[in-house]
């Protein structure tokens, strides 16, 4: 069995080496398909759960960080909650596909919050993709054939909602390195090698040991 869990900041690559992963693994990647598995749950045309749109007037705060979050570059819409549904249908959803695919106890998993919701399941490798701000600007530009006025902006604003996502919702702080089993720097690290060691990763992590060891036997006298 083999299960990552992968939350990766703007510009450090995760959307190549996701990717790169499970089919190292063998597994599925299940970044692109959790939209339509929500879309399905929720009884709502896949355009609604997928829909960006910049007009962000009335919207929630809630509404907004669904819409960022999910997006891992500008090009790459994100699912914002229609007028039908909730931003907390939306999550419930979301996790309720997460959680049936960790059952099977494979795949890889980019974003979504994975690594949040999955953080108690002892199969999952939790795992985190990131670099300082100027070398992630630089990388997303060189992946995202964009200009440095884009990926700023994308940026700031990823940065912003993934944060804001895993704070309000799950009480946590994104980049705290206690959320993840591996920290990688994958704007220093090549992307390819980076697939590697979470691999590597992935074959090696074993459920942790219980915190009472079960009583030894008795023997008969």
């Amino acid at each position: 069995m083999k299960l990552v869990a992968i939350s990766a900041a703007y510009g450090a690559g995760g959307q190549l080496v996701g990717p790169a992963l499970a089919e190292r693994l063998g597994v599925p990647f299940l970044d692109r398909a959790i939209p339509v598995e929500v879309a399905e749950r929720l009884d709502v045309p896949l355009a609604d759960a997928t829909a960006h749109d910049d007009q962000e007037g009335g919207l929630s705060r809630l509404t907004r960080m669904l819409r960022g979050f999910a997006a891992t570059e500008p090009s790459i819409p994100a699912p914002l909650p229609a007028a039908s549904f909730t931003s907390e249908d939306f999550r419930q959803a979301t996790e309720q596909v997460l959680l049936e695919q960790a059952g099977s106890g494979e795949g890889v998993v980019l974003g979504r919050a994975a690594t949040i919701v999955l953080h108690d399941d002892p199969r999952a490798l939790r795992v985190r993709l990131d670099g300082p701000r100027e070398r992630r600007l630089e990388q997303a530009m060189r992946l995202g054939d964009v200009d440095r006025e884009t990926a700023e902006r994308a940026l700031e604003r990823l940065d912003r909602t993934h944060a804001d996502y895993a704070r309000d919702l799950y009480g946590v702080e994104i980049t705290d390195p206690k959320n993840f089993h591996l920290v990688l720097d994958s704007t220093a690290i090549p992307l390819d090698a980076c697939v590697d060691l979470i691999a590597l990763a992935a074959e090696q992590i074993t459920s942790p040991a219980p915190a009472h060891p079960p009583p030894a036997p008795s023997r008969a006298s």
